[in-house]
């Protein structure tokens, strides 16, 4: 995974990758591999809104990320992702108006 503004590898490990508004600024969102296999259902879901929905899905696809079913109509403006471990997050589309709202 190429290091861009906004996203840090962290040193402390190559299994650690932290999401910050600029490298150097906090809040930080940090995720790292858990050693079990997931069992039950997410306790955290994370929803993420970028500038383009369909591109996001497929740099995610293509990082490994896998498409979840978890109960969708498929009249959704979001996307539902699994990642590698099976943890489930959503992919956005743009807010009707623009961001401003």
């Amino acid at each position: 995974m190429g290091v861009s503004a906004g996203v840090g590898r962290r040193d402390e490990t190559d299994d650690e990758f932290e999401i910050r508004p600029s490298p150097d600024e906090l809040p930080g969102l940090l995720f790292g591999l858990a050693p079990d296999e997931k069992v039950i259902k997410n306790r955290l879901h994370l929803d993420f809104r970028p500038a383009d929905q369909r591109a996001e899905v497929d740099r995610l696809l293509a990082l490994g990320a896998t498409h979840a079913d978890v109960g969708q109509t498929g009249d959704e403006s979001w996307t539902v992702l699994a990642d590698p471990e099976g943890n489930e997050f959503c992919i956005l589309g743009a807010r009707p108006g623009g961001l401003a709202q």
